[in-house]
């Protein structure tokens, strides 16, 4: 599949649209209702001026271009909480102009970056930075995380209100958990003041084995050492008291087990203020993945066992897990083509995200509203982003899509600069047709 893209900040698309012969879903409101050539919405520049069935009962508005969009859906774009940019510092895997246009590829209009660059993202100028060089590229729209300690290092906290004033939308170390109990209590109590939320990377690094994947009967069979799902377990539990002392907002990442789904769960229902994601990898595969030590298949954290791979299949079902995320996170060839043990974790994840979280709706696991609110406004709402819904007056941040079409993914087929997807040839339904920001197309698929 070839698609054409358009920066969004071009005047070639701009003014009225109509979008018609279309199904409107917005899983904010639970709006799913089918237009005929009478009915659908309306843009103008870059807000939603109307929308519903009937709407063009009257005519056609002057001046207005017709979108006819062949009976295909019509949504939010997706919200994607976890995106790890590379720029600044490490260009050679990714960049903003990259994950850009692999965002919108994926029907992706907004994204958060995590502050894992070069330098980290710890000061206003590059809080600042990243805004700016999103804008000026006009694809995506991008927010960052900034740093919770100085250097990712766990030890000093960073500014977190001027950090905050300056466009931060919350606080974390990326992919490097705060191992220190008492830096995260202080994090906490500090972000509260604020009514900030801290993200956190829930392993326990002292359990970790460099190079390893989950432990169980295929890391023995390969001979790989192993990452014990207590690694998550322990610093979810452990955590979890940590908000209960101090009464801060706590979000957990890329959860992988199903032991943590369950605490999280009874953590919520004594009304603690926590909330989680987790990652495609994490409810379409399992460790079995990781096959003959394919590379592509080394995340962090690893893939899971069947048995937690059903659990969180569960989580998201039964609302425990609040959204779901990419977690994408580009590696060069060079340091995916290497030993397991050395290779680098970490896989891209920005194009496939629709696709593979369909698999749920496809799966009949959840309804196909149920499976958009994970991936559009409830990440949204956690971060307090103006996005992820179908609202008079709101920004034109749209998707059209097909969810039965099926394809394959490829790596070499990526818009990705780097290719590492963990769900190469994977068969997969539901394919981005137009991903529309601002009230402008940025990017169609070609053959549309």
């Amino acid at each position: 599949m070839t698609g054409i893209w358009t920066a969004a900040q071009s005047d070639e698309n701009l003014g009225r649209k109509a979008y018609i012969n279309v199904r409107l879903l917005d899983p904010a409101t639970g709006l799913d209702v089918v237009c005929d050539a009478t009915g659908g919405m309306l843009t103008d520049g870059e807000e939603i001026v109307e929308f519903g069935a009937g709407i063009f009962k009257s005519g056609m508005p002057d001046s207005a271009e017709i979108i006819d969009c062949g009976s295909h859906c019509l949504s939010p774009g997706l919200v994607d909480i976890r995106v790890q940019v590379r720029e600044p510092g490490y260009e050679h895997k990714g960049t903003i102009e990259s994950a850009g246009r692999s965002a919108t590829a994926g029907g992706v209009t907004t994204m958060v970056c995590l502050p894992n660059t070069n330098p980290v993202i710890a000061d206003m100028s590059q809080v600042e930075f990243v805004a700016r060089r999103a804008r000026k590229i006009g694809l995506a729209k991008i927010y960052p995380y900034a740093a919770l300690t100085e250097e990712l290092a766990g030890e000093k906290l960073t500014e977190i209100g001027i950090l905050a004033e300056a466009g931060a939308v919350a606080f974390t170390d990326g992919d490097k958990a705060i191992a220190n109990a008492q830096v995260l209590r202080r994090a906490l109590s500090y972000a509260r003041t604020f009514d900030l939320l801290i993200v956190q990377h829930p392993e326990e690094p002292s359990l970790v084995s460099p190079g390893g994947m989950n432990s169980g009967e295929t890391a023995t069979r390969l001979g790989l050492p192993g990452i014990p799902r207590e690694a998550e377990i322990i610093m979810v539990e452990r955590d979890l008291r940590l908000v209960e002392m101090t009464g801060g907002k706590l979000h957990f990442g890329h959860i992988s087990t199903g032991e943590a789904v369950n605490v999280i769960r009874q953590a919520k229902a004594r009304g603690l203020n926590v909330t989680c994601d987790t990652a495609p990898p994490y409810f379409a595969l399992n460790d079995q993945s990781v096959g003959d030590y394919r590379t592509f298949a080394k995340l962090s954290p690893p893939l899971r066992s069947e048995d937690d791979r059903l659990a969180i299949v569960e989580g998201l079902k039964d609302g425990t897990i609040d959204a779901i995320a990419s977690d994408h996170a580009p590696q060069d060839a060079d340091s995916k083509r290497l030993p397991f043990t050395q290779a680098e974790s970490g896989g891209v994840g920005l194009e496939t995200l629709l696709a593979v979280s369909l698999e749920l709706y496809h799966n009949k696991a959840m309804s196909l509203l149920e499976v958009l609110a994970k991936i559009t406004y409830v990440p949204a709402e956690l971060l307090q982003l103006p996005a992820g819904k179908i609202a008079k007056g709101a920004a034109a941040d749209l998707m059209l899509f097909d969810p039965e079409r099926g394809w394959q993914v490829k790596d070499t087929d990526l818009t990705s600069k780097a290719k590492n997807t963990p769900f190469d040839l994977r068969p997969v339904q539901g394919v981005v047709l137009r991903t529309i920001i601002d009230g402008r197309t940025v990017y169609r698929l070609e053959d549309e």
